[in-house]
């Protein structure tokens, strides 16, 4: 109960936050672990999805149930001819030459029919909870993507901005040059050229920002006027936790967890399940009856007991009796293969994680650091002339590129950390 409470008081905050924001602004800002929060309770895909267990238990209660009794009753004459023989009135005056026939029919299921039934259904309820996990686990690998994604965006934007009015600040300082005559006009154009470069570069990743924005706000069921802004927060995974995997257990691991290997199973215990329920379907059913006729026969007030059911010469179910045969065989293959699958995928995301770490840890601690320090060394060489624009072009386009290798490997590292959850089934 605690816990719920922590829980419902952690929602109440992080709604009320964006509502907050959204009364100020459109933008929200989020950590990772708010977004999923936002994303696990109000993704319009998983409410709908979880709507199939519902069906799955209703159809549990409906095999449960027994067949409904059928009352017929006929051969009511309203009228009356000239040999129609006197009877006892049924009501008042009414009915002395009035015929009644009634008969009540109820059909008994035999051979254990309707429990192999709602054992099929109990598994088909428990492979619809499986189906819903394994929905929930390929669309939360896409948000989590879709968010490492934004964060990278937002970062590198952060670098091209820095380095845009860096540039504005020198082109205001060269127009006054250039007025003045001290500089080329070339030397101008040049550095104006390369403020529409990053003007472009900056425009080309706004739109690639605005269709994750797009995705995002769909995943989140965030009002479509919503900005997201995502904190730094979890973009670089914990190492330590990356240390410390070993990849015997992972495998072991993925076999017990991941939903899809589940369901796997649960489809060889249904297949199972629908041969037994299609053998007995061997047997007939029997429906037993109850009929009284009055004024139709021999017997003044006729009441009398039968039974119905089928003579199995010809169909005897062999067909779909084979065909249940043939979906245990083809369940077996098909959970073989899928062991296969998970063990393959554990084994390459675990290796991919491997060599995004190694990347990532390539480069020292400090070097991001020193890049910064070194670009304004050389901005303020070429600011008192003291360095060659060609010289300082070059720097930026090398600093550019490096720090695009660095957020790089930053992604690369999330990404096939996520991709190894994923292929494992839960959280490392």
């Amino acid at each position: 109960m605690k816990r719920i409470s922590i829980t419902a008081a952690l929602l109440f905050l992080f709604f009320g936050k964006i509502h907050a924001q959204q009364q100020l602004s459109d933008t929200i800002s989020l950590s990772r672990a708010e977004a999923e929060t936002i994303f696990l309770q109000k993704n319009l895909k998983l409410i709908s999805e979880k709507l199939s267990i519902d069906q799955a238990e209703a159809q549990v209660i409906q095999a449960k149930l027994w067949p409904n009794p059928t009352l017929e009753v006929s051969e009511v004459n309203l009228w009356t001819n000239g040999g129609a023989e006197q009877l006892p009135p049924i009501y008042k005056n009414f009915g002395k030459t009035s015929e009644i026939t009634a008969s009540l029919e109820q059909l008994i299921v035999t051979a254990g029919k309707r429990k192999k039934l709602v054992a099929m259904e109990k598994v088909a309820k428990e492979m619809s909870v499986q189906y819903f996990e394994d929905f929930l686990r390929n669309l939360k690998i896409e948000f989590r993507n879709n968010l490492t994604r934004l964060q990278y965006l937002q970062e590198e934007q952060k670098i091209y901005n820095r380095q845009l009015t860096s540039i504005q600040k020198l082109l205001g300082a060269y127009t006054n040059q250039l007025k003045q005559g001290n500089i080329s006009k070339s030397e101008y154009i040049r550095l104006k050229a390369s403020e529409l470069e990053f003007v472009k570069e900056l425009s080309d990743l706004q739109k690639e920002n605005n269709e994750i924005q797009k995705e995002l706000k769909v995943l989140m069921a965030l009002p479509a006027t919503s900005i997201i802004k995502m904190t730094a927060e979890g973009f670089v995974p914990d190492i330590q936790k990356i240390e410390n995997i070993n990849l015997a257990n992972l495998t072991a691991s993925a076999l017990q967890n991941r939903p899809d290997v589940k369901a796997s199973i649960l489809e060889q215990a249904y297949s199972a399940n629908k041969y037994k329920y299609e053998l007995a379907q061997k047997t007939p059913d029997v429906t037993l009856q109850a009929s009284y006729d009055r004024g139709g026969n021999i017997m003044r007030d006729f009441i009398g007991f039968g039974f119905s059911m089928d003579l199995p010469f010809f169909n005897r179910n062999q067909g779909n009796i084979k065909i249940a045969k043939i979906d245990i065989e083809k369940s077996n293959l098909q959970a073989q293969e899928k062991n296969l699958q998970a063990q393959s995928e554990v084994i390459q995301s675990y290796q991919n994680l491997v060599v995004a770490e190694k990347l990532y840890k390539s480069v020292d601690a400090t070097y991001e650091s020193d890049l910064d320090k070194l670009l304004e060394s050389h901005l303020k060489n070429f600011a008192q002339r003291n360095t060659s624009m060609l010289e300082y072009l070059d720097y930026v386009e090398a600093y550019l590129q490096n720090k695009k290798i660095i957020l790089d490997s930053k992604k690369e590292l999330n990404q096939h950390y996520e991709e190894l959850q994923f292929a494992i089934g839960k959280e490392l």
